[in-house]
């Protein structure tokens, strides 16, 4: 992983046990709470797994399994991959095990796995922002949203320079100074896209 070679100076992102996991190991200095958005699930309005209108992320999941219902999954490692890795888990499915041919993989980013999914009318998991400015949506909608496990927080930390002399602290800690300060904040809660918010600033959270 190129964070745990030095290669950059600040990791900005959105896996919290990854992120504590990256600190434990002496990587990262101190992990600093910024925002948070949301996931959804999006699927057809035709709505194969009955799910449409629900808050209950994981009996969603569920119903998908049982029915059969095509899913997209990003398969990329990414914080959204990783999350609707966990969903799964929470819903009590393994999903390398019970995966069938209604799960596709496909090893791409956000954009791509919608594309695929309004292209198949398929059930994917997504980002809120990334749902919002997307234009191809086909016959899909949100499906479930609202449920506390769809939570997203993004964390900010500063790459060890004690591991890696060439990170630049100073300016490294500027950036994440001002991320969390009253203007960065402000600047996070004006982000919009259609006139709807992005990203809830809650740097004042300790336990986010």
């Amino acid at each position: 992983m190129s964070r745990r070679r030095g290669d950059a100076d600040v990791v900005f992102v959105h896996a919290k046990p990854a992120e504590e996991k990256f600190l434990a190991e002496g990587f990262g200095v101190k992990r600093y709470p910024v925002m948070y958005n949301d996931f959804v699930l999006i699927g057809p309005k035709s709505d194969p797994a009955g799910v449409n209108g629900g808050k209950d992320i994981v009996a969603a999941l569920k119903a998908i399994k049982e029915k059969g219902a095509p899913f997209i999954s990003r398969g990329d490692r990414s914080g959204t991959h990783l999350a609707e890795l966990n969903l799964w888990k929470l819903a009590g499915i393994d999903i390398e095990k019970d995966k069938g041919p209604w799960y596709k993989s496909i090893g791409q980013g956000m954009g791509a796995a919608l594309n695929i999914a309004s292209a198949s009318n398929a059930y994917v998991l997504s980002d809120r922002g990334t749902w919002l400015s997307f234009k191809n949506r086909g016959d899909l909608a949100i499906s479930v949203q609202g449920d506390k496990r769809l939570f997203n927080q993004y964390g900010v930390m500063l790459v060890n320079p004690e591991k890696h002399p060439g990170v630049k602290k100073e300016l490294g800690q500027a950036f994440i100074d001002w991320l969390v300060s009253p203007e960065g904040q402000k600047a996070i809660a004006d982000y919009k896209i259609g006139g709807e918010q992005l990203f809830y600033p809650n740097a004042d959270d300790p336990s986010a």
